[in-house]
């Protein structure tokens, strides 16, 4: 149990919980801890069960899942947000993902894409498309005004930064820098501090806002 992904699934619908568990627990490096059917009862979830993964409906009624979003990012940090949605273009996405879910999965999802993008949320990294980051990104730099980039940037940081707002993966920026996964995981890290965001979504949507180039 120790070393199975925990996740709580948030869902209005029964039928959706029920599938999702089905699939889930049906891998054995996964196991459920529990359901909720709004906002309020995922919050309450996520802060009692300490889950490593929220699978959370952005349409639930009461509270919804942007709400959710925001308060587990603020009460429980440690707990990671994977969103539910039915469709890429929800006007919801945007917000949930700033609000700090770390990726979203589309319901009508196989299986397979079902646990991939759990496992990828599990280990810290984007489970979307970089289209999608892409469109988010720069929907929402056109709408801010510009920001200045921290001063401190190394010259390495800075590439990172720029391949983070591509959407490309840890593994992915490695290959094409031609250093490790794990250094590459070094300076993200470094990266959200100095940016003051709290994960690879909202260090995207910076360095846009900053307009930041490869030097």
């Amino acid at each position: 149990m120790a070393d199975r992904i925990r996740v709580v699934i948030a869902d209005d619908q029964p039928l959706v919980r029920s599938a999702l568990r089905l699939i889930l627990e049906g891998d054995p490096e996964l196991t459920v801890l529990g359901e909720a059917a709004d906002g309020q009862g995922a919050l309450d979830a996520a802060r009692r069960l300490r889950p490593d993964i929220m699978l959370l409906d952005l349409h639930m009624p009461g509270r919804d899942g942007v709400w959710a979003s925001e308060r587990i990012s603020e009460l429980a940090p440690d707990v990671k947000v994977l969103v539910l949605t039915a469709f890429d273009t929800d006007r919801l996405v945007s917000s949930a993902l700033r609000a700090g879910a770390v990726g979203f999965l589309l319901k009508d999802s196989s299986p397979e894409q079902i646990l991939g993008a759990v496992r990828t949320a599990a280990d810290g990294e984007r489970p979307f498309s970089a289209a999608v980051l892409e469109q988010l990104v720069t929907t929402t730099a056109m709408k801010a005004p510009s920001r200045r980039a921290p001063g401190t940037l190394t010259a390495r940081e800075r590439e990172v930064a720029v391949l983070v707002a591509q959407g490309l993966a840890n593994s992915e920026i490695a290959d094409r820098l031609g250093i490790g996964a794990a250094t590459v995981k070094t300076h993200v890290s470094t990266l959200l501090e100095k940016f003051q965001v709290r994960n690879r979504v909202q260090l995207a949507v910076a360095v846009a806002e900053c307009r930041l180039t490869a030097p």
